[in-house]
């Protein structure tokens, strides 16, 4: 069971955020859009962190956030979006719906290795 679940439909961004992370020790598992990512949230309820694009084919980053928090009542899962998206109104659609953090793309991984350990935890 994985503890980080990496959601992108870039298999080069997934790849890249989810080989650094079990690089670095971290047990993580992969979603190639929302739609998978909620399934995967689904069958899994020991997943911790989801990192997550917004911009995805079959349903987007923050509308599987939102579903994640109404559909399957999970308040806890603490959730991440990595993007190229910086507009302020899809990041007030994230804090409404519960996100941790907005980082965006490109990916640093050490700039955030300690605070995705802690979230994961």
């Amino acid at each position: 069971m994985a503890k980080i679940l990496v959601v992108d439909d870039s298999s080069t961004v997934r790849d890249e955020v989810a080989g650094f992370l079990k690089g670095s020790g971290l047990d993580v598992g992969t979603a190639v859009d929302g739609k998978d990512g909620l399934a995967k949230l689904k069958a899994d309820p020991g997943i911790k962190l989801v990192v997550c694009d917004v911009n995805m084919p079959n349903m987007d980053g923050l509308t599987m956030v939102e579903k994640v928090r109404n559909e399957l009542g999970n308040k806890t899962v603490n959730v991440i979006m990595l993007t190229t998206e910086s507009s302020p109104s899809m990041k007030e659609r994230g804090k409404a719906a519960g996100i941790k953090g907005w980082i965006v793309k490109p990916f640093n991984g050490a700039a955030v290795l300690e605070t995705f350990k802690k979230l994961a935890a």
